[in-house]
């Protein structure tokens, strides 16, 4: 049997920070993937910065890699 993985990205408008957030000054990345066989693998991955512009351009090249066409909100300076 042929598994097909197809990764969901649901952006929110105003939220560049989707798919991130922050465990104790450590920026994570999660992904959720729809296999062909109606199941769901969830990953959870460390981006080891604590800059959130280094976290977004990390989520965004994971993003890439696995073949999602992510398009963040307008990111604001914090």
């Amino acid at each position: 049997m042929n598994t097909i993985i197809k990764a969901v990205t649901r952006a929110h408008a105003g939220n560049a920070n989707h798919h991130l957030w922050n465990n104790h000054g450590i920026w994570w990345c999660h992904l959720t993937f729809h296999l062909s066989d109606y199941t769901k693998h969830r990953m959870r991955l460390s981006l080891d910065t604590r800059d959130l512009s280094a976290a977004r351009q990390l989520r965004d090249a994971l993003l890439a890699l696995f073949g999602c066409a992510f398009q963040p909100a307008k990111q604001e300076v914090l």
